[in-house]
């Protein structure tokens, strides 16, 4: 992250990040001490989501995009006594989120999904898809289509669960969620922190039916649930 805030100028200039792929490059290893580093700092944030999201109903089948430490998935597992988690990063990152449902008893319940998340086959059936701090690394277009292969993923009624920084229409406040955007123009080739009217817009040029904004605050993230 130093060496893309070094040349954030031409950052600017080019209208994105100065470093080729920036931090989306595959299986990079900065992505494994994040999953370690941020696990910690994301316990309660993931608690908090999977308790609103146990309010719309028990889920038995959960797809976890970019799962990292997998922490999210986890809570999800701990509030669905019946739930199995399919967690999809890159192979490298996924043996902390492994390792993490094995120390937390939720081994049998937790499956392995190792790829790109535009490339590896999610399968079908899911009652649930966490995409937790991942659309931000996008252009709009390529959060369309990926949100596409999530509605695709989900049964009939199925909810996809957005957390992410998310500014006022404004584009200025709250302060941090707004600021993040510069960081994602340092860091990769086309992402944004985006609003949610920008979210809404994008999972239903997606196909989703419905898309609200929940009330509580996800550590510094909002969570947007967008319906199938």
């Amino acid at each position: 992250m130093r060496d893309c805030h070094a040349q954030l100028t031409e950052a600017v200039r080019r209208g994105g990040t100065a470093l080729g792929e920036g931090v989306l490059v595959p299986e990079n290893p900065d992505w494994v001490r994040f999953a370690h580093g941020m696990m910690p700092l994301m316990r309660r944030p993931s608690e908090i989501m999977a308790a609103e999201l146990r309010k719309g109903g028990e889920v038995h089948k959960v797809l976890d995009i970019a799962a990292s430490h997998g922490i999210f998935g986890i809570s999800v597992a701990k509030q669905n006594p019946a739930a199995h988690i399919y967690a999809c990063d890159w192979k490298n990152v996924l043996e902390v989120a492994q390792k993490n449902a094995l120390a937390m008893g939720l081994a049998d319940r937790y499956h392995l999904l190792p790829g790109s998340a535009f490339e590896t086959d999610f399968g079908s059936g899911y009652d649930l898809v966490l995409i937790t701090n991942f659309l931000h690394g996008f252009d709009r277009s390529t959060c369309t289509t990926f949100m596409r292969k999530a509605y695709a993923a989900l049964v009939p009624g199925g909810r996809a669960a957005i957390a992410e920084f998310v500014p006022n229409p404004d584009r200025v406040s709250p302060p941090i969620a707004a600021a993040f955007s510069l960081m994602m123009l340092a860091a990769t080739p086309c992402g944004d922190a985006y609003t949610f009217a920008e979210l809404e817009d994008i999972a239903k040029d997606a196909g989703f039916a419905r898309v609200e904004l929940a009330a509580p605050e996800i550590g510094r993230n909002r969570l947007v649930v967008a319906y199938r």
